[in-house]
């Protein structure tokens, strides 16, 4: 029982790291759209397509804003 603890909760630490990893480097990264990429990582990061989708719009830099008068 211990033994099979041991090895299930590094494995599932890592899975849940590796799936909200776009999610985590939007976070250090500050991004104006945190919200919005956590929520397509959470709901279509099941999809490769939507994990990669988020990861590139977490990877990439804000524009910067431009001031209106």
């Amino acid at each position: 029982m211990v033994l099979s603890s041991i090895f299930f909760f590094p494995f599932f630490g890592f899975g849940t790291f590796m799936y909200f990893l776009p999610s985590i480097i939007a976070f250090a990264k500050n991004k104006r759209d945190l919200l919005v990429i956590f929520l397509l990582n959470l709901f279509l990061g099941i999809t490769v397509i939507g994990w990669v989708v988020a990861l590139v719009w977490a990877a990439k830099n804000d524009a910067p804003s431009v001031a209106r008068w």
